[in-house]
């Protein structure tokens, strides 16, 4: 990490407090180790909770590294019956497809896909563009989200099984490279400033909703298995590779076309932010991978500049804008979310709260 992340804080050695915070925060508490004494309790609660149920719980599945691997946890080794949920927002590249179908009947799982209207999407994410902000990924993640939790709260399932884990993604991406996804309040007032279609049906959630009503109200838990399991980003590849014939990807998130394009070449061209610094970080933190080797790769481009332009092309057409359009929301004055209203007091309370309970560990965000 350096100084694209302007709010940065070195200490006398010159380590900076995304380390530090890991280092204090999680871990302490976390080794990359197995945990299976861990790991058999959550798996008893999930059963317990799941009785004459159908499903013992639910997966959103995306097709990349961290959920299909998780996948696997959960039906191999915990003995779960998950329900595997994809959100499709339009934005599907054609080995996420492959990935998801190849590990859900191998598995012998049930998967439900639910489709974002499109209209809606499209109008949202172009909004997103206009707004001019970092966090143009917003509208896609957004629905993932406020999509799986409707579904567990209609059909009564308590646990939500999340990819989401410490050995990849022990440090965060700084809140001014990608802002709150879940926060509905900066969503709707981009979308009423620049939007033009009613979002009549497209999926809206929001921090109180998640945050409290569904976890303490209707008792709907998200848990992260990935962390008590001896996860190696490279090992896991190779393991689902020859197992189940997964396909791997060139980057992180690269599952969706859209998120590809996005962080692959957006963020780095407008804004200078390389989600592959907040990547490598975390896998150098968790010892898999040398700063020097972090180096080399950084030393070149996300994307190279025969795939930009087929992106662009791909983008811009399927937005249903000319290249030109999307070239001026390139070159539009940077905004970020402090110009939009949003709902920051209450995420930077809650977190506080949060780790002051010691409910959740994390990063420096």
């Amino acid at each position: 990490m350096d100084t694209s992340d302007s709010v940065i804080k070195f200490n006398d050695d010159g380590i900076c407090d995304h380390c530090t915070t890991f280092d204090s925060n999680i871990a302490t508490y976390w080794d990359n180790t197995d945990n299976f004494a861990a790991l058999e309790k959550l798996t008893q609660k999930i059963k317990k909770s799941s009785r004459n149920k159908d499903y013992d719980c639910i997966i959103g599945m995306s097709g990349g590294i961290d959920s299909s691997y998780l996948l696997h946890i959960a039906k191999r080794v915990m003995g779960l019956n998950p329900l595997v949920f994809h959100v499709d927002g339009g934005w599907n590249s054609q080995e996420a497809v492959n990935n998801i179908e190849k590990l859900v009947d191998k598995l012998d799982v049930d998967l439900y896909t639910e489709v974002i209207n499109w209209s809606e999407m499209r109008d949202l994410q172009l909004a997103f563009f206009k707004a001019s902000v970092p966090h143009i990924d917003t509208p896609q993640d957004h629905a993932f989200f406020a999509t799986m939790y409707k579904f567990a709260e209609k059909y009564n399932i308590k646990y939500i099984l999340t990819g989401a884990n410490f050995s990849t993604e022990g440090i965060r991406n700084p809140i001014e490279w990608m802002y709150y996804q879940s926060d509905s309040v900066q969503l709707k007032d981009i979308h009423k400033k620049f939007g033009s279609v009613k979002l009549n049906s497209f999926p809206i959630t929001s921090i109180i909703r998640h945050k409290i009503w569904l976890p303490y109200f209707k008792r709907i838990q998200v848990v992260r298995p990935l962390n008590y399991v001896n996860y190696n980003k490279q090992t896991a590849i190779n393991f689902l590779t020859k197992e189940y014939g997964w396909m791997p990807y060139p980057q992180k998130h690269f599952e969706s076309r859209f998120t590809r394009f996005y962080e692959g070449y957006w963020l780095p061209k407008k804004f200078g932010f390389d989600t592959r610094k907040v990547q490598f970080s975390s896998l150098i933190l968790t010892k898999q991978m040398t700063r020097e080797e972090a180096l080399r790769l950084l030393s070149f481009p996300p994307l190279s500049d025969d795939i930009i332009k087929q992106e662009l092309e791909f983008v811009s057409k399927k937005l249903q804008i000319s290249l030109t359009e999307l070239n001026a929301y390139l070159l539009s004055e940077n905004k970020s979310y402090k110009d939009y209203k949003s709902q920051q007091n209450i995420y930077n309370l809650g977190a506080k709260a949060m780790k002051f309970l010691g409910i959740e560990l994390g990063g420096k965000r």
